[in-house]
């Protein structure tokens, strides 16, 4: 067992944000250039949003290295070359945080079509589970790496209209408290941000548009006494989950609602 986990600076650090390019990640991703990470990948599937993202980093802080690999992290074999590439890139992978995320809508369960359960909980759970498997070689080699998985308060709290989705956020919640029991003795660690409505999202946009997710949510926002979180709430907590301020900090699942659940 390692006594001297390496824990890097964000300047010596290379940060790897799936889901990047927009929201919560691509604020995530403005944040660690903030904390003076100058080694950035960022991985999504749409091409024209990534490199808008990517120039969106760059003009926040030009010394910036930040490479976009367009990919599908549902897809094993595009996982698995996506991280090679950016180990390569950046030398060594330090931080991976997972905002990866698909379209949902909350709806009762006896209104949901059968058919959509099992592409409810492959699409929200099995992402963060395939970047984090491919990345633990890496971190192990180097002994040390912090990995920042998002789900969301569902994986907490039984809500009307996401049974599917708090069994797929659950899923990454207790994946990611095993990973990190299993990884410790590596110098790595792993831990979940939970939120709920996040406002100035596309999430939040659609989810907000009508129907009962729009009756729910809204009456989530009641409740938010803090205020409904933004993007930048999220980030702020990510990127000190990244750094070295957190060395000692791994196994949890943190919410950040503005006082909508306390768990």
């Amino acid at each position: 067992m390692s006594t001297s986990p390496l824990v890097r600076s964000y300047a010596d650090s290379g940060v790897l944000v799936a889901g990047g390019t927009s929201g919560v990640g691509l604020a995530t991703a403005l944040g660690f250039v903030d904390a003076g990470v100058r080694k950035l990948v960022l991985l999504a599937r749409n091409e024209q949003r990534g490199q808008a993202a990517s120039a969106a980093v760059r003009d926040r802080c030009p010394d910036a290295s930040v490479t976009f690999i367009p990919t599908d992290a549902s897809d094993l074999g595009q996982v698995e070359k996506a991280v090679s590439a950016a180990h390569r890139a950046m030398g060594s992978v330090d931080v991976l945080v997972n905002s990866t995320t698909t379209a949902y809508r909350p709806e009762l369960l006896h209104r949901t079509p059968p058919a959509d359960i099992p592409l409810i909980l492959l699409g929200q759970a099995v992402p963060p589970m395939l970047l984090t498997r491919a990345v633990l070689p890496l971190m192990q080699d180097q002994n040390g790496g912090s990995i920042i998985n998002i789900a969301s308060d569902a994986a907490k709290v039984p809500t009307p209209g996401e049974s599917a989705l708090g069994a797929a956020m659950a899923a990454i919640a207790m994946f990611s408290r095993v990973a990190a029991i299993e990884a410790k003795r590596n110098g790595i660690r792993v831990n979940v941000v939970t939120p709920s409505l996040i406002n100035g999202t596309a999430t939040a946009e659609n989810v907000l548009r009508d129907g009962f997710s729009k009756a729910l949510f809204e009456k989530a926002a009641t409740q938010a006494h803090l205020g409904v979180a933004i993007p930048e709430d999220l980030a702020s907590l990510i990127v000190f989950l990244g750094g070295p301020s957190s060395a000692r900090l791994t196994g949890q699942s943190i919410s950040v609602n503005g006082g909508i659940s306390a768990m």
